[in-house]
């Protein structure tokens, strides 16, 4: 273990200090660039604290649709089973529709906060 700051602290603060003090000395597309750059540090910094959890469960959710893929199938081999099963039309299309849905929200929590509340079934943001 490493000590402080962590990763995720570093890029949360170099996330602010491009926002707070860079951005507003800049001008046009420079702004935007920055902007960007802020961004992608914040994402980075949500992948770091939120990926593994949201791995094991898509894990958990690919492997419950898949019960008997092999012990060893990693994501990216759950995902060719799960392709091939919908192909072939062997698995349960509404409990393939929510897992789906799960998994989404956990990407959308990283890369697009909030988003991850939309309410598929009503068409809006959830509470």
């Amino acid at each position: 273990m490493h000590d402080r700051p962590t990763a995720t602290e570093l890029l949360t603060d170099i996330a602010d200090l491009l926002t707070d003090e860079v951005l507003p000395a800049l001008e046009g597309g420079v702004q935007h660039h920055v902007r960007v750059a802020a961004n992608l540090c914040r994402i980075v910094e949500r992948e770091l604290r939120l990926g593994p959890a949201l791995a094991d469960e898509e894990e958990r959710l690919l492997r419950e649709l898949l019960p008997d893929a092999p012990p060893t199938d990693g994501i990216p081999a759950l995902h060719t089973r799960l392709i091939d099963a919908i192909r072939a039309g062997s698995i349960d299309d509404e409990q393939c529709r929510q897992a789906l849905l799960e998994i989404t929200r956990g990407k959308l929590a990283v890369v697009k906060p909030g988003y991850d509340a939309f309410d598929f079934a009503g068409e809006g943001m959830t509470a």
